[in-house]
């Protein structure tokens, strides 16, 4: 496989990695407000916090990805396997 197959496949992947953490920090947050926080609510609130759930989800996914990623690059050589998606090649115009 060329440079730019295994950026794509690392890009879908890292899509896929991403989804499915953002999906799986939201419902253990869904759980654990459903445990310990419901009980303590009027029933009229219940769910305002879904919402602020989904957002924290967001975030935690952030970080765990960010975590993740810089394992990922200490431990290979990303010019070695990936091409560049967003740096344009300078072209010599004589």
């Amino acid at each position: 496989m060329n440079k730019k197959v295994n950026t794509l496949l690392f890009v879908l992947g890292a899509t896929l990695f991403n989804i499915i953490v953002t999906i799986a920090c939201f419902f253990a947050l869904i759980i654990l407000y459903i445990r310990f926080v419901i009980p303590s609510l009027p029933e009229e609130s219940h769910a305002i916090g879904f919402a602020p759930l989904f957002m924290a989800s967001i975030v935690i996914t952030f970080l765990i990805y960010r975590v993740v990623l810089k394992k990922l690059i200490k431990k290979y050589d990303f010019e070695k396997y990936f091409d560049n998606i967003f740096v344009r090649k300078i072209t010599n115009k004589n």
